[in-house]
């Protein structure tokens, strides 16, 4: 190839970078504000908790539960006894 033809197809190749619209991301879906436990277990039977959460109970813990940050963030307030797991129920 010539040294003309190079120069030509790297200005159009350019070009074409200039000219494609950017591409943007689909913003996040914010997590659900349950108003208590009983709507949350109906999405989400066994309750939801931080990672690394481990349910303190005196009897057997809860280890089914959703794993989700942001949804135990939004719900925060139904973790009744602090253990980073909200409306958890076997």
């Amino acid at each position: 190839m010539s040294v003309v033809r190079k120069t030509v197809l790297g200005f159009m190749a350019a070009g074409a970078l200039m000219i494609a619209p950017p591409t943007v991301a689909a913003p996040a879906q914010a997590a659900t504000d349950y108003p208590n436990c009983t709507a949350l277990r109906e999405d989400y039977p066994h309750g939801v908790g931080r990672p690394g959460a481990v349910d303190s109970t005196s009897g057997t813990p809860v280890t089914n539960f959703t794993v989700d940050a942001d949804l135990y963030n939004a719900n925060s307030e139904s973790d009744r006894d602090g253990d980073g797991i909200a409306c958890e129920q076997h």
